[in-house]
Order: C-alpha cells, then sequence, then structure tokens
C-alpha cells in the first residue's frame, strides 16, 4: 500500500481555532493503605490539536501518555481540568459525553482484550452505530465497507470471532471500529506497538491513507521515536506527568531544546556504526510519582540542572521565532535564574 501525501513533518498548524484544547488536565490516583498519598499520573497538561494533523506523544513508562488519552475520552474522571473540542466544552450542556464520543474515538494497544470474544467482528463493529441509533442493516453494511476499507475483505472476515484472527488482523478490525461512527479526531494508544515490524508498517500505511480518505485528525501515543518521525506533524513529550516540550516533528528531531527530549531521542537506535552510542543518555531511574521532586521534575537526572532548578518550576512557554515551540526549561525561560537563562527583553 502506498504512503499517501500528507501534511509534512514539521508543517505549522492552521491559524484557525484549534479542533481540541486541553487545559489543565489532572489526575491523582490514591495509594492504597497510606493515607494522604497519591500517584501524580497526570498533573497539569495543557496542549492543542488543530484539524488535520497528527500529534505524536512521547516519553518514559508512567509519564501520563495512555492516562491523559483516557482522561480525554472520560474513561477516567479527571480530577480537575478542562476539554474543550471545536469550541464546546466537553461535558457540558452544549456539547454532552455522548455527542463528544461519537466525535473522538479510540484505538488501544491491546488488540485482543479491545473485542469482545463472543461477537463476530462485523458486529463488533456495527455494535456503536446502533447504538446510537442507525439501524441494524444499515449499521452492518457500514460494518462490511469499513472491513474493505482496511484490507479484510468481508466474505472471509466479517463473521470471524476475534481469536481466529492474527494480531494485525484485530487492529484492522478496531480500527474500522473506531471509525465506523464517523469521528473526526481517533486517539491511537501504542496502536502498532505489539506488531511485528513488517505488520506495523503495513498499519501505519494504512492509517496514512484514512487520514487522508476520511479528513481524520490522529493523537498519536507511542514509545517509538522512529514512528513518531514517520507519522507525526508535531510531537509532545512528556515526564513525569507534565509536557517538557512541544514542536513541530522536524524542529524538535532536529534541535530539541529541553534536556529531557535531547536524551530521549539520544537513545534512538541507529544503523549507522558512527552515530552509536555507548554511554546511556540518562542515569538512575524516573522519580517516585507520589512524591516527585520539587521544582523541575527532571532536574535529578539533568546534567545541565542548577540550585534554581531544585526550587522553581519551570512553565511551559514559547520559544524559538517562528517555530511554534514550547518547552518547560529554566535554561530558556528569560529571567529565571538559570546562569545561561535569556535575559527579559526591555519594554519599549
Amino acid at each position: 500500500m502506498s504512503t499517501p501525501s500528507v501534511m509534512s513533518a514539521g508543517a505549522k498548524p492552521s491559524t484557525a481555532s484549534p479542533l481540541l484544547t486541553v487545559r489543565g488536565l489532572l489526575k491523582h490516583f490514591p495509594v492504597r493503605n497510606r493515607r494522604g498519598a497519591v500517584v501524580r499520573a497526570v498533573d497539569g497538561v495543557d496542549f492543542e490539536i488543530h484539524a488535520g494533523e497528527t500529534l505524536g506523544v512521547v516519553g518514559e513508562s508512567g509519564c501520563g501518555k495512555s492516562t491523559t488519552a483516557r482522561l480525554l475520552m472520560s474513561l477516567i474522571e479527571p480530577g480537575a481540568g478542562e476539554v474543550v473540542f471545536d469550541g464546546r466544552v466537553v461535558g457540558s450542556r452544549d456539547l454532552p459525553l455522548r455527542e463528544f464520543r461519537r466525535q473522538v474515538q479510540m484505538v488501544f494497544q491491546d488488540s485482543y482484550s479491545s473485542l469482545n470474544p463472543r461477537l463476530p467482528v462485523e458486529q463488533s463493529i456495527a455494535f456503536g452505530p446502533q447504538v446510537h441509533g442507525l439501524p441494524a442493516a444499515a449499521a452492518l453494511a457500514r460494518a462490511r465497507d469499513l472491513l474493505a476499507r482496511v484490507g479484510l475483505e468481508p466474505s472471509r472476515f466479517a463473521a470471524r470471532y476475534p481469536h481466529e484472527l492474527s494480531g494485525g488482523q484485530r487492529q484492522r478490525v478496531n480500527i474500522a471500529r473506531a471509525l465506523a461512527l464517523e469521528p473526526r479526531l481517533v486517539i491511537l494508544d501504542e496502536a502498532v506497538s505489539a506488531l511485528d515490524k513488517s505488520v506495523e508498517a503495513q498499519v501505519l500505511n494504512l492509517l496514512l491513507d484514512l487520514k487522508q480518505e476520511f479528513g481524520l485528525t490522529y493523537l498519536f501515543i507511542s514509545h517509538d521515536l522512529h514512528v513518531v518521525r514517520f507519522l507525526c506533524d508535531r510531537v509532545m513529550v512528556m515526564y513525569l506527568g507534565r509536557v517538557a516540550e512541544i514542536g513541530s516533528a522536524r524542529g524538535l528531531y532536529e534541535s530539541p531544546l529541553h534536556p529531557y527530549t535531547q536524551a530521549l531521542l539520544s537513545s534512538m537506535p541507529s544503523m549507522d556504526p558512527d552515530r552509536r552510542t555507548e554511554r546511556p543518555p540518562l542515569s538512575g531511574d524516573p522519580p517516585n510519582p507520589i512524591d516527585p521532586p520539587p521544582g523541575c521534575r527532571f532536574h535529578t537526572r539533568c546534567a545541565q540542572a542548577r540550585e534554581v532548578c531544585r526550587g522553581v518550576t519551570p512553565t511551559l512557554a514559547g520559544a524559538g521565532a517562528g517555530e511554534m515551540r514550547s518547552v518547560a526549561c529554566l535554561m530558556h525561560e528569560p529571567g529565571s535564574g538559570w546562569s545561561q537563562s535569556p535575559s527579559i527583553a526591555p519594554e519599549g
């Protein structure tokens, strides 16, 4: 399957209002048998997604990527924050959750547990449209059409059960099910990480084809930095429940600003022997999310950390003219007190 022409990596999103805006998203999980202790899974996340783009989300395991996705879908209740979809607050009278979920769908990592083992795949795909009022015959017809769109011949696969399919075939079914409600935004949570590389490449090309065909917008969560660079227009880097950096894929990969982003990119395997590293880019484990360090949460592992990093929390702010980059690092925050941070521009 050929790769379609899509917005190139690094393309700037439209200046129009974003399709999805997230402000102050927060989720703390109480710790059993520890009174008052909480796991700060997502601790004040802000970002935007513009129509037609693919926003990648990367970071170490436990940084809050999947929790953020589930909060967006209201699969778990946020502790605070606001999600605005196409100018309307999700969960308000203006945009009830039922209507929001008709426009935003999700594809999960585990292709098997995502499907009902007791239903043929065509019925799994047709179930959502039927719940939202589409007649059964029309829903089944849509399911068969979508099976064909994702490369599964309906006459061969429609009546099969999930256990009769391979992992790649099941994930194609999950993608078809996500598209059954004709959504505008699709959240892909590690949707290709469980597949072998040949099948992964086929599914990635399929996602690009479907994006162009249906005019979709993607939020793509992955730990594979090579895949993110191939698929995404912009990238958001998370660390310990917060956003470290956001920027165009091209700009972020070519000139990362945050020390954590630099370390992540340094860990990417290379086929070039001259570019291989012998020393790990980071030392130590991420801090405990129950008791994160004060100030910058990355300072305990950062080679550039100064004393000010231990007490001052950096804000996510724009960095670099014309780049549409934002970074939460005192090195790039004017007047932060870090030894070589930019000085505050004089007024006037």
